[in-house]
């Protein structure tokens, strides 16, 4: 969640890491998660207390939150806290926020997982990651894959390995029943020579079909920070990958959610204030777009700042 396409640069870390394996105990198969439209999306990669998550009071107005993340290495932060969880506890909390009208699910991989430079299997990959949603009764999961490497190889290994995963991760947590959303960053869904293998326009093209929504990254590229440069213009190095031109680019424009930083320490650059930032999405919705928003992340983010961040448009 914090990659810069130009360089990877890492934000230090106030979140405890916690490994949990994966639960063999799986519970049987139900339908989870109707995927919400518009999506108000939330993450929480920093330690809150020992319940995991907040009263879901402060988190109002969001109705999805994605617990990061779950890596290579197993399940760490946030999502290995909540696996960690009792089973009574676990459920608990996971009535309480489906009472709100908040859905939980999974971030998988994030900054630090390097899923095809790494050699990983895709099949053996996204098979392991749909047990733990499983296991643990959670809505679906979030694709946050950030290998740069990859991507800006060229070769389209990048392309297929997030492909061969989505097509896999299917199969099990059908679509309909689990939400399945990828947390692109923003250059990725526009047509640049440094992604000679279309990144992920190429993926849209193979396997957007079975994607919920994209919590697209807009920031940490110096870019996105006024509501021209975040709807209409983007500007270089990366032209085109604001949010009206990925439109343009052959991507439904109402899978497109806005994402931005919590607060300004939640990201290298691109963060707008949220009464700002509302003032950008009443604009995207005055033209036709209904998405949502996405923040990184709790508790930067909570109920206040969505509640600006809607605007007037989704109150």
């Amino acid at each position: 969640m914090i990659s810069s396409v130009s360089a990877a640069l890492a934000l230090a870390s106030v979140s405890s890491v916690l490994a949990a394996p994966v639960n063999t105990n799986v519970s049987p198969l139900v339908s989870r998660a109707v995927a919400p439209t518009p999506a108000f999306v939330v993450y929480t990669d920093r330690f809150v207390s020992a319940e995991v998550l907040p009263p879901a009071t402060q988190l109002a107005g969001f109705n999805v939150v994605a617990l990061s993340f779950l890596t290579l290495n197993g399940a760490l932060d946030q999502a290995g806290a909540f696996a960690a969880l009792t089973p009574d506890v676990r459920a608990a909390k996971k009535a309480e926020y489906a009472n709100a009208g908040i859905n939980i699910i999974v971030s998988a991989f994030g900054e630090t997982d390097k899923p095809t430079t790494s050699g990983a299997d895709p099949v053996g990959t996204a098979n392991t990651m749909a047990q733990f949603v499983v296991a643990n009764q959670l809505d679906g999961i979030d694709v946050d894959y950030e290998d740069l490497a990859a991507m800006n190889k060229g070769d389209g290994a990048a392309e297929q390995w997030v492909t061969t995963f989505t097509q896999t991760i299917r199969q099990t947590l059908p679509q309909g029943q689990f939400i399945l959303t990828h947390a692109p960053l923003a250059p990725w869904l526009s047509p640049n020579a440094q992604f000679a293998a279309g990144a992920y326009l190429t993926i849209h093209k193979n396997v957007g079909a079975l994607i919920d929504w994209y919590n697209i990254q807009f920031y940490n590229q110096g870019l996105y920070t006024d509501c021209e440069g975040l709807l209409n213009a983007a500007g270089a190095p990366f032209a085109g990958s604001s949010l009206f031109e990925i439109a343009n680019n052959g991507v439904d424009l109402n899978k497109l959610v806005i994402g931005k930083p919590g607060g300004a320490a939640d990201a290298v650059n691109g963060f707008i204030d949220p009464a700002t930032l509302g003032t950008c999405v009443d604009q995207a919705k005055a033209k036709g777009w209904n998405g949502g928003v996405m923040a990184f992340q709790f508790p930067s983010a909570d109920s206040a700042w969505i509640k600006a961040a809607k605007g007037t448009s989704f109150q």
